[in-house]
């Protein structure tokens, strides 16, 4: 919601720091030194002010000519020829180059032709550029102080919202001015100065008058746009909408350990030693990308775009045909020079123009060369919350010291604090190998393996390799082979006496199955014998009882039978 106190200025940056703009109807101090983008930034608030507010603006020249000043702002894309038509004006008020003061001398007569055309115009934004010039003409400091009473209570008369620059490194004529940051309602300073060979501008709001601002120092480039200031990290931003989407890696096995792959918009940080496939795994993950048909960006600081487009073929990551399609642009950045703002800015214009939804950063070291070890903390932030803002995944690496092991040690980008998923690879020598190894530190939001796999490059991809462990410790290379080896000879000898066991076993099994039916069969032998032994047993004692009683019959001799006759 707009802020109906506060006077845009289309630098997104600075409108960030001024919680909205310049105070409406009131007057700011821009100083600055030579080439700081004073006059600039005044054309800037104006040329907004005409074009987005349909603000009307006047524009008072007291160093350089009109003409000069739109042949200077032609790159910017402000179109100040279709402006100076109806909403922009141009005041040529340089002092001549032979004028002498004599007499009084003040600037009632300017602000009298700036009255009359201010209300031809309805303008509501005025800028006084390099006024320093033509008050260094009055005799005094209290003339001076007079005249600038003078401009400002103008300026609150007529309710303009006022910009007023001044140089700030020239002391011989800068130090009457000082009272002038103490008058106006709000002050910006710009200060440019070089750090190690590199270039490093910077802004900041002195004081705001009736409103909160960000007080530190902003970095700023002056880009073909105009101003491109570093927007300020504040208590309470809205931050980007967390999304639950995944996309690949590029490595299946990769994509398990993570559950899934990496985070749609989410900042990926692959750190590790020279030679330990840092480019190799950020290469896949373009590919997967452009597989899926997003369109993505691949920025290499280390290496031309065309070798590594070669390099990565050999393990079967063939990138030059979506380069050809135009869903990939390579970016050969090792030759670009300057501070980490020129670097952030030339990225984000690259993503922009190429529409892309992943982006790439080989190395992200980059931006903490010599001379930005001071603002490349800050830069690496603004990079990981635009990318995050825009939905763009990123994907970064970063080179460490032999001496540095898995962590960032020193470094002043400490990108690893800010990433949401860290890779770390490495070498294991074992047994005369160098074999790379691959672990995950940290995966926010995400149940990631927490194991060491073998990372295998071959010319038919890159997988990782099962974990293998042997005595508590992991063997990767020709040491797992070999103990493998050893391992599957020693199940097969296992295997095959287990088999010989087994037949063993079988065979005593049916002998005794035999014996068991051969001492069934016999056991019924018996039986039967024992039966047939008994019935004939009782047979003979039947007949020898039978025998007995005939005997006794026949004899008479038995006492019963005699009573029967």
């Amino acid at each position: 919601m707009k802020n109906p106190t506060k006077a845009p200025t289309g630098i997104a940056g600075l409108d960030e720091m001024t919680d909205g703009g310049l105070p409406r109807g009131r007057t700011t101090l821009l100083v600055g030194g030579a080439g700081s983008g004073k006059t600039i930034l005044a054309l800037q608030f104006l040329v907004h002010g005409a074009q987005a507010c349909k603000e009307p603006g006047i524009f008072v020249s007291f160093e350089e000519t009109p003409k000069r000043i739109v042949a200077n702002a032609a790159g910017f894309g402000w179109k100040l020829g279709e402006l100076q038509r109806k909403r922009l004006f141009f005041l040529d008020a340089q002092p001549l180059p032979d004028s002498i003061q004599a007499g009084n001398f003040d600037l009632s007569g300017m602000l009298a032709v700036l009255e009359a055309k201010s209300g031809k115009l309805q303008a509501r934004r005025i800028v006084f550029d390099a006024l320093d010039i033509v008050l260094a003409l009055l005799p005094d400091a209290a003339a001076i102080r007079r005249e600038m009473y003078r401009l400002h209570s103008w300026l609150l008369a007529h309710e303009l919202t006022g910009l007023i620059t001044l140089k700030s490194d020239a002391s011989a004529v800068s130090q009457p001015f000082g009272f002038m940051q103490f008058m106006v309602d709000c002050a910006v300073i710009l200060n440019h100065s070089v750090v190690l060979g590199v270039s490093q501008r910077n802004m900041r709001v002195q004081k705001y008058r009736g409103s909160g601002f960000h007080e530190n120092e902003s970095p700023f480039l002056i880009g073909k746009n105009g101003f491109d200031v570093a927007g300020a990290r504040t208590v309470g931003r809205v931050g980007a909408k967390a999304v639950n989407e995944r996309v690949s890696t590029g490595v299946k096995r990769l994509d398990t350990m993570l559950g899934g792959g990496y985070y749609r918009a989410s900042s990926v940080l692959i750190t590790g030693f020279a030679g330990t496939a840092k480019t190799t795994l950020s290469g896949a993950f373009a590919e997967a990308a452009c597989r899926r048909g997003e369109r993505t960006v691949f920025i290499s600081f280390d290496s031309d775009a065309n070798e590594v487009i070669r390099n990565l073929a050999s393990v079967g990551i063939r990138l030059d045909r979506y380069v050809r399609n135009g869903c990939l642009r390579m970016v050969s950045a090792g030759s670009i020079v300057g501070s980490a703002e020129t670097y952030l800015v030339g990225i984000k214009a690259m993503v922009k123009e190429h529409r892309a939804r992943c982006l790439v950063i080989d190395p992200v070291s980059a931006l903490s060369k010599a001379g930005n070890e001071l603002t490349a903390h800050g830069v690496a932030e603004r990079l990981i919350d635009w990318s995050k803002a825009g939905g763009t995944t990123l994907v970064c690496t970063r080179l460490l010291d032999e001496t540095s092991g898995q962590f960032e040690g020193n470094s002043s980008l400490q990108v690893s604090t800010l990433a949401d998923t860290w890779i770390h690879l490495n070498y294991l020598v074992q047994a005369g190998e160098r074999n790379r190894g691959l672990s995950i530190i940290k995966s926010r939001g995400t149940a990631h393996s927490n194991q060491v796999r073998e990372l295998v490059l071959s010319s038919a991809g890159v997988t990782l390799a099962d974990a293998y462990t042997a005595g508590g410790e992991v063997l990767m290379g020709a040491l797992r082979w070999q103990k493998e080896n050893a391992e599957r000879h020693a199940n097969e000898i296992t295997e095959v006496a287990g088999k010989h066991k087994r037949v063993m076993l079988d065979a005593e099994a049916a002998e005794l199955e035999v014996r068991i039916k051969s001492l069934q069969v016999e056991l019924l032998a018996k039986q039967v014998e024992m039966t047939l032994l008994t019935r004939s047993a009782e047979s003979r004692k039947g007949e020898l009882s039978h025998g007995r009683s005939r005997m006794r019959e026949l004899r008479g001799a038995d006492p019963a039978l005699r009573g029967r006759k």
